[in-house]
């Protein structure tokens, strides 16, 4: 059985996707992160804890890091995909679809009993992938806060 936690790449020329961690430019996921709708102020340590532990799918230009994706898993029954995007000047390239289709088809994905997604935007991205928004009373619960990276103590 392949080890999950072997590091995979993808190729679309000039493109490249790893799941290589010591190849995640922090500062550059922290960047578009702290601009996010999701993640707005989030500090740098927090994105590296967030790297750290878990599944990362970086996309890169030639040695630019221009999108990125993660899991956090525990390789066996669950993962939630979080942090995904495109630099805006790389968008409509096809490169998030690429993206999602590389985290889709890691081999970890091939024995997970639930992924799951929070996204307010692009739904038919991830629709194309099999994700079904969930709509059943009491199914989902959630603890939310927003704004907990720009709280000032």
């Amino acid at each position: 059985m392949t080890n999950l936690k072997d590091v995979c790449r993808w190729t679309k020329d000039p493109y490249l996707i790893t799941t290589d961690i010591n190849q995640v430019d922090i500062p550059a996921v922290h960047a578009y992160l702290t601009r996010s709708s999701w993640a707005p102020g989030i500090d740098e340590q927090t994105v590296s804890d967030g790297a750290e532990n878990s599944l990362n799918f970086s996309l890169f230009d030639g040695e630019k890091q221009i999108g990125y994706a993660r899991f956090i898993t525990d390789y066996a029954t669950f993962a939630y995909l979080c942090d995904v995007y495109v630099l805006e000047e790389y968008q409509g390239k096809n490169l998030g679809a690429w993206l999602i289709e590389c985290v889709q088809s890691h081999p970890v994905t091939a024995r997970l009993r639930r992924m799951a997604l929070f996204t307010s935007t692009a739904p038919w991205l991830y629709e194309k992938f099999g994700y079904t928004p969930v709509n059943e009373p009491n199914y989902t619960w959630v603890i939310t806060r927003p704004g907990i990276y720009q709280k000032k103590d």
